[in-house]
């Protein structure tokens, strides 16, 4: 059993008592010692109130915890929305994070507007040429999700987070949402940019869940009540599909990305109280 498959897990009390034991356990002050740049990376898709965006109470208790931890290190949230209507920092404002920036002294990047790179790889059948934001390759990237089904890629976690990395310059293409593009053989896209770029530790809200869809429908009956932590993108999407009731299997992009950037299973949970 790899030390990736491990899957952290608590039951939520508060952010502010949930967050910092889990994190303790899941080590993530020591894999992240030594960068001098830590993004961290909500679902901010759309200006609309959690669980269907990543609430601002997680992202404060991590950043709390990392500028205790690691003082030295520069943190960064960086988010591209997919709104129409809207720009990432309007997102931003609307559900609290320019407020939090301003109150732990901590920058916000539009990822959306950011100085891109262009990355190349011939076994990527969906994307073998890829234009992405340079700061992610030179930071810690840390992935907050919030647990939802999805009505076309069957699940968005924490490997479907990442599509907002991807500038509408390139990926819109003429789409009413921001990464239109992806829309198009989704599973496929979804597994090929985690192939340049996948979390490298991921810190999901499981304490409610969208059942049915990312933007609509009803919440988890009963919620999971969970927060759970991992370095491995592949396993936390799977134990995240299994809390929606669904198989991991089923799920194109996690099935095609076990055994290249991660495992789904098995997987060694391991309970934080």
């Amino acid at each position: 059993m790899s030390a990736a498959s491990s899957i952290y897990s608590t039951s939520f009390a508060s952010w502010r008592k949930s967050i910092p034991r889990l994190l303790e356990a899941a080590g993530l002050a020591t894999l992240a010692a030594g960068h001098r740049r830590i993004v961290i990376k909500p679902n901010l898709v759309e200006p609309l109130a959690p669980p269907i965006t990543t609430p601002v109470g997680i992202i404060e208790a991590l950043v709390d915890y990392l500028q205790r931890k690691l003082p030295q290190t520069e943190i960064i949230i960086g988010e591209g929305c997919g709104s129409r209507e809207h720009d990432t920092l309007y997102c931003f404002r609307a559900l609290g994070y320019s407020d939090l920036a301003r109150e732990k002294n901590i920058s916000l990047v539009d990822l959306n507007q950011a100085t891109l790179v262009t990355k190349t790889l011939k076994k990527c059948r969906r994307w073998p040429v890829i234009h992405l934001p340079e700061l992610i390759f030179d930071s810690y990237l840390i992935s907050v999700p919030v647990l939802k089904a999805h009505s076309l890629a069957g699940v968005t976690l924490t490997m479907k987070n990442m599509m907002g990395l991807a500038p509408p310059a390139h990926y819109q293409e003429g789409g009413h949402w921001k990464k239109a593009a992806f829309h198009q053989g989704i599973q496929e896209a979804i597994l090929d940019l985690n192939r340049y770029r996948a979390p490298d530790f991921t810190l999901l809200d499981a304490t409610i869940g969208m059942a049915e869809a990312h933007l609509w429908g009803p919440t988890c009956d009963p919620a999971p009540n969970l927060i759970i932590a991992g370095i491995d993108p592949v396993a936390v999407d799977a134990f995240g599909t299994g809390l929606l009731k669904r198989k991991w299997q089923d799920i194109g992009h996690i099935a095609m990305a076990d055994g290249e950037l991660g495992h789904a299973g098995p997987l060694t949970i391991v309970p934080v109280t």
